[in-house]
């Protein structure tokens, strides 16, 4: 079985909706990153103040092809093509260990119901 891991950098008022969507597309478990970026365009100011918008990195570790799928998803429901909210990308994954044995039973069931 291969896996990849699906990184999601998303606006904080998305990590909530990404969980859930990802979920709901087969994904189990997610690691959450609290994080900041510095964005091509100019920060917003008001009154001195530097308004820095507050980001969630979500990382899941996916079966291969499943990982294409939840990206998708997740791209349609957050509107991610048309609101630049967040970016996410896959990453093959060469080795792992530690991985939930319920998680790879999972995996295990959803590429039969794919077969």
């Amino acid at each position: 079985m291969k896996f990849a891991v699906l990184v999601a950098i998303l606006a904080e008022d998305l990590e909530d909706k990404a969980i859930d969507v990802a979920k709901q597309a087969g994904a189990g478990g997610v690691t959450i990153l609290d994080a900041r970026g510095i964005g091509a365009a100019e920060k917003k100011t008001f009154f001195g103040l530097t308004y820095e918008g507050s980001q969630s990195v979500l990382i899941f570790v996916l079966e291969k092809s499943l990982s294409l799928s939840v990206m998708k998803r997740l791209c349609d429901e957050l509107e991610l093509k048309t609101h630049t909210k967040g970016v996410i990308f896959t990453m093959p994954l060469e080795h792992i260990a530690g991985i939930d044995i319920e998680q790879l039973t999972r995996f295990e069931e959803h590429l039969k119901d794919e077969i």
